[in-house]
């Protein structure tokens, strides 16, 4: 909550300097943007997007998680969990088709939003915005290419790990003993990710734990401590 807190009552200038999608700006583009951009909280639980929602904002995450999903039947389909830095709703602004999926927060999370005007005129008139979401979009067909081939290739572990790698190489943070991994992830979200019950995944979680691989910290966050050994899974 200290970083909650400290982001809430920061400049909303600084913060914009750290984020992804406006790196390259001049001085004067970025105070533009700043008093335009807007912060709120979202309390744990809370439903930020709704899909087929008509897009009227564009969503940064400066802190917390979020949960990408759609409801099928009775069926929770998760496509991705997001953490701080990461961008969503931008792609029903781009199409003005609704919302594709729902995202709900998994824990508090801060956030900045802009309007649809204030979005299409940052892409419309700073080039770098425009090559900054081009290469984040990129990233992420990536990261999906890497998930597909992985749920047809590997077994229960090897989906786990890749899965476990691709966060710690997103959301990674350096500790004295590993890699910590800064969004909030249950079991039960590893498992909707990979596609595997949540039985399965806790014997996985288990066995990674029993060979000194990774290990679950005070504040609930998965910390990695032999990224090699966990990519041996992925082979």
């Amino acid at each position: 909550m200290l970083k909650m807190a400290e982001l809430q009552n920061d400049n909303t200038r600084n913060l914009l300097s750290d984020i992804k999608l406006l790196e390259g700006l001049s001085l004067t583009q970025l105070d533009w943007v700043a008093r335009r951009a807007h912060r709120k909280i979202f309390t744990t639980g809370a439903n930020v997007l709704t899909i087929e929602q008509p897009g009227e904002a564009v969503y940064i995450i400066l802190h917390g998680t979020v949960k990408i999903h759609v409801e099928q039947g009775e069926r929770d389909v998760i496509l991705s969990i997001l953490g701080s830095g990461d961008l969503l709703g931008e792609m029903s602004l781009i199409d003005s088709i609704g919302r594709s999926a729902s995202a709900v927060t998994l824990e508090d999370t801060l956030m900045l939003w802009m309007d649809r005007t204030t979005f299409n005129y940052i892409l419309d008139n700073f080039p770098a915005v425009a090559r900054n979401l081009v290469k984040i979009l990129a990233a992420r067909v990536r990261l999906s290419d890497q998930m597909i081939q992985s749920l047809a290739t590997l077994d229960v572990n090897g989906r786990v790990a890749r899965q476990l790698l691709a966060f710690a190489e997103r959301y990674g943070k350096d500790v004295k003993d590993g890699v910590q991994v800064r969004i909030a992830l249950t079991q039960t979200d590893i498992a909707d990710l990979v596609g595997a019950s949540r039985k399965r995944v806790n014997q996985t979680m288990v066995f990674f734990k029993e060979q000194g691989l990774l290990s679950v910290a005070e504040n609930g966050r998965i910390v990695i401590h032999d990224k090699a050994g966990l990519a041996r899974y992925c082979d």
